[in-house]
């Protein structure tokens, strides 16, 4: 299956080119591309986007990673002094990359009426929704109903982030139908799905699970009757959740412009070396101390232990750290349970993170089934998905010690403990859910706000500049301030 899809992605590999060819420059001259050849392209840009930007955002603001005293990288981290001109990759590759080639898929009619693509266009509507979901988590009202018009509408009117969500997922309810009453002439993507290869069935699984998480993101808004009603429409559909890591896989290589995106920001083409960001992204104390005292195993998977000493050390998110002591090679590294290889596969929803789901979906009472077994699936998944030894007898050993956050019995407040070990579990990888899971719930308790900030986390990001300039009359206007106070609605 690897073989077949990496011949088939080298077709949209351009020699030179830091990432996968657009195809879709013209839009509107369908033999330039078809939805079988964009696709790919499609989600490639958008594991790349959550492999690399999202997950370093998220493991910054989750206080995973800090940066060393002999680099001046990352200020931004210890000052929190956002401005429009950060992460702006973020919504400009939804929207220019992602959004485009999805929407293009969407639109596609086959000129001879021979194929359909009904399966394309469901699985550009799934990925679209765990974007449009992310979106909206991060910055609230964006543009939804007037946008991905191109020429039609270069300045799309902002939509509310609320009726976006609920728009979302009535969309993932109904795809799961598009799916199940494709035609029979509905061409199946095969190896041209870098995702799932073609099983339509794990999409379903896909976008249940994106769906159970936007309503238990809405779980502090009132509308409990709300949320149980469609999670009924879930159990009626009859396709589950999803049972495995969700990941993409083109067929990367060692070789430059083909590596794993998430390896490729760390590491260097064909030798494997540090780049840059591998030496200046170093781990805080915090999370040291949480696994140490813990006795979790998953500590030597999730950082590298110091060149100097051996030691798992940690340090604060700060500019101004001691020249001696917390350099680069005196704290411990993205470690190996992260950073297994250049050609492995780019996680976009794990497991765990599923799991960690379900379980607080059952324990506020919007699904059956007994909340401390998928917690303890969830502890389970994180341990076989970095690579500890015995995974699951350790994880047993691990989540039955009679420590709160890390025993389902000994906690009191059970969502506290689900997040507290979600937040491990996405330690690395989709990071960015725990920034936002600690804006919704304020867990992990007592992660610490560094000194030279102005006190407070951020709740969200600016609009782009670029965005703000080509869209004026339609761009919420927003302030620095607003970075710290201005939540996504369910908060």
């Amino acid at each position: 299956m690897k073989k077949v899809i990496y011949i088939l992605s080298l077709a949209l590999i351009s020699v030179g080119c830091s990432k996968f060819v657009d195809v879709n420059d013209n839009p509107n001259n369908p033999p330039i591309s078809t939805p079988s050849l964009t696709l790919p392209v499609a989600q490639q840009d958008f594991a790349a986007l959550n492999a690399r930007t999202l997950t370093y955002l998220g493991n910054f603001l989750a206080v995973n990673w800090a940066t060393p005293s002999n680099w001046q990288a990352n200020a931004i981290f210890s000052r929190y002094d956002f401005t429009s001109q950060d992460f702006a990759n973020v919504f400009e590759t939804s929207y220019a990359d992602i959004f485009k080639n999805l929407t293009y898929i969407e639109n596609y009619e086959d000129p001879s009426g021979a194929v359909d693509y009904t399966n394309y266009k469901a699985i550009s509507t799934i990925i679209k929704g765990f974007q449009y979901q992310l979106l909206v988590d991060l910055y609230g009202d964006v543009p939804f109903t007037e946008a991905n018009l191109r020429g039609e509408n270069t300045t799309p009117a902002y939509d509310d982030g609320e009726t976006i969500y609920k728009t979302v997922i009535d969309n993932l309810t109904d795809v799961v139908d598009m799916i199940n009453d494709a035609p029979a002439n509905a061409e199946n993507p095969g190896g041209q799905d870098i995702i799932f290869g073609g099983d339509m069935d794990h999409w379903v699984e896909f976008a249940n699970t994106i769906k159970l998480r936007m309503l238990v993101r809405m779980s502090n808004t009132g509308q409990d009757s709300y949320i149980t009603s469609q999670v009924g429409l879930i159990n009626a559909n009859g396709g589950g959740y999803i049972m495995d890591d969700v990941a993409s896989n083109p067929g990367y290589t060692s070789d430059e412009n083909k590596q794993n995106p998430f390896w490729d920001y760390f590491r260097k083409p064909a030798t494997g070396d540090e780049q840059n960001r591998g030496d200046f992204t170093v781990a805080t104390t915090t999370a040291i101390s949480f696994l140490q005292n813990n006795a979790d195993p998953r500590l030597s998977r999730l950082y590298a232990p110091s060149r100097t000493g051996s030691a798992f050390k940690g340090t604060v998110q700060s500019t101004a750290l001691p020249g001696t002591g917390f350099t680069s090679n005196d704290l411990a590294k993205v470690g190996p349970g992260l950073l297994k290889s250049a050609n492995q596969d780019q996680i976009i929803m794990s497991l765990a993170e599923a799991l960690f789901i379900q379980a607080e979906a059952a324990q506020r009472g919007y699904i059956t089934g007994d909340a401390k077994d998928f917690y303890e699936m969830g502890v389970e998944a994180s341990f076989v998905q970095l690579g500890v030894e015995d995974a699951v007898e350790e994880a047993e050993i691990y989540y039955t010690q009679p420590i709160k956050n890390v025993s389902w019995d000994a906690s009191p407040n059970k969502i506290e403990a689900i997040i507290t070990q979600k937040w491990v579990a996405l330690n690395g990888t989709s990071s960015i859910e725990s920034w936002i899971d600690l804006t919704r719930t304020g867990f992990p308790l007592g992660l610490p706000i560094p000194a030279e900030s102005a006190g407070s986390r951020p709740v969200r990001l600016l609009y782009p500049a670029s965005e703000v300039s080509r869209n004026t009359a339609n761009v919420p206007k927003l302030t620095a301030a607003d970075v710290f106070t201005k939540a996504p609605f369910w908060k």
